[in-house]
């Protein structure tokens, strides 16, 4: 170990910053936060950075040069001067006085060196390569910000509230100890990260009355998956997905998505065809119930959207009235994702001011849209699971009144490695669509913003084997009911 790894309380203590560039502002905003008062000594007017802390009255300029006086009464000091010869004064007069130093990009000149932070207060986290790598350190920070919850720090604080609380009922430090890894490691945590602390504390209460027995609720996680993309799933649907036991998923979720759930959860498919329902709405709504009475952590798992034509209200609906507590994950919804991979822009203040969202389900060979209001200039038109109705679609716009020439493109498999675009007119993009056989997943997308694809088409995948998508034959076994 080249250092000893500590966090120093400053709160009410005294820090000095030499040095008025933006540098130096950041280190002291660093000990403003906190709670240290803070002298700043440079011979010239501080940096415009500066201003964003002056709010403060704890935090004082002294316009002069460095004297060793300075250091009188400090805690800490960072030299940040930009000027070798001041620093190496500053980092020797602090080493005569036993004052901790830092002298920003010198660590051979440091009595202490500043981490990578991730601040979860009062949960803290420090990364440090010691000085010798600190662009891996920050790499290391931001994946570590995509594991650590913000609300671990609220989650921490109510572990807090009940900390003598705790020690009191169980008076060894192992008793303590399983108390919390069953606390923290049960559905009270996930409580507070979905901001129902109110009901974690009354939990937290119920269990230590129960003489630390967790609670043993389960609840539905109504996630989604985006458009197919890994990378676009959020943080907090990568968390759910790592601590469900079931994940009861449809056909629109991608296998990487999939794979990268928790390994040993079971999985259940319950996918739609077009015309061909694996397992009823109705059904898929009361196996989520039946599994979180059964103390199951359920991960619902929708392709796109779960509240954008994935009929995740209903699914809810479903949920309250059982009294199962649930929470939603909203995702990129396949307009957002798949227009962006394809380099057409929804909205343009010189194509669209408006963007309208449908379905295109036929029904008895027929769309049941408002062609009216659809047909309308100046706005985008995005059509979900429109493929098999295409033909109808651009007959029905033209219509009521678009021209044959509206731009209108349609994109299977979308942000995926598998991206197909196909791009044309009303007049000319079914028989574009039949001749690229195109299968679903696609999207539909119709007006002037389309144009812009030629210009603006950005992503060039390259296709890869493994890169499919689920159908009814590739669904694993399913869980036993």
């Amino acid at each position: 170990m080249d250092y000893l790894p500590i966090f120093l309380d400053l709160r009410g203590r005294n820090g000095l910053i030499v040095g008025d560039d933006d540098t130096a502002a950041r280190k002291a905003a660093l000990m403003l936060s906190a709670g240290a008062w803070v002298t700043a000594v440079s011979p010239r007017p501080l940096a415009a950075a500066f201003a964003e802390l002056a709010g403060t009255d704890r935090l004082i300029h002294r316009q002069e040069d460095f004297r060793a006086e300075h250091l009188d009464g400090m805690d800490v000091v960072f030299a940040a001067s930009g000027d070798d010869a001041v620093d190496r004064a500053v980092a020797e007069a602090a080493r005569a006085r036993h004052v901790p130093v830092n002298v920003v990009d010198r660590p051979a000149r440091c009595s202490f060196i500043m981490p990578s932070i991730i601040d979860r207060s009062p949960v803290m986290v420090a990364v440090s390569s010691g000085g010798e790598a600190p662009v891996l350190s920050r790499l290391l920070r931001a994946r570590l910000e995509t594991l650590i919850p913000a609300a671990y720090g609220r989650l921490a604080a109510l572990a807090g509230r009940f900390k003598h609380t705790v020690r009191a009922r169980f008076t060894t430090s192992e008793g303590r100890r399983k108390f919390w890894e069953k606390a923290l490691l049960s559905p009270i945590a996930e409580m507070v990260f979905a901001g129902r602390e109110q009901e974690a504390e009354a939990s937290l209460k119920a269990m230590l009355e129960a003489d630390g027995a967790a609670p043993d609720t389960g609840e539905v996680y109504l996630v989604g998956a985006g458009p197919g993309n890994p990378d676009l799933l959020t943080f907090r649907a990568l968390r759910l997905m790592q601590q469900a036991d079931v994940v009861v998923y449809d056909r629109l979720v991608a296998p990487a998505i999939l794979d990268m759930c928790r390994r040993d959860a079971d999985r259940l498919y319950v996918g739609k065809e077009r015309d061909n329902h694996a397992v009823p709405q109705e059904e898929i709504n009361l196996i989520l119930v039946r599994l979180a009475k059964e103390g199951k952590r359920v991960l619902r798992l929708k392709g796109g959207d779960p509240f954008i034509f994935g009929r995740g209200g209903e699914e809810i609906e479903t949920l309250r009235e059982h009294g199962v507590p649930f929470q939603v994950v909203p995702a990129v919804t396949a307009a957002a994702g798949v227009a962006s991979y394809a380099g057409i822009p929804l909205t343009h203040r010189d194509h669209a001011q408006a963007l309208i969202l449908v379905t295109g389900h036929l029904k008895d060979g027929t769309m049941d849209l408002d062609w009216d209001m659809l047909c309308r200039p100046g706005q985008t038109i995005v059509i979900y699971m429109g493929l098999k109705g295409l033909v109808t679609l651009c007959a029905e716009m033209k219509r009521h009144g678009l021209p044959g020439d509206t731009p209108a493109a349609i994109v299977q498999q979308g942000t995926t490695l598998n991206q197909k675009v196909v791009t044309g007119t009303l007049d000319t993009l079914p028989a574009q669509a039949a001749m690229a056989e195109l299968k679903p997943p696609t999207l539909i997308i119709v007006g002037s913003v389309v144009s812009l694809h030629a210009k603006l088409n950005w992503f060039h995948p390259e296709p890869h084997a493994d890169d499919h998508w689920h159908t009814p034959l590739d669904k694993p076994a399913a869980l036993e009911m």
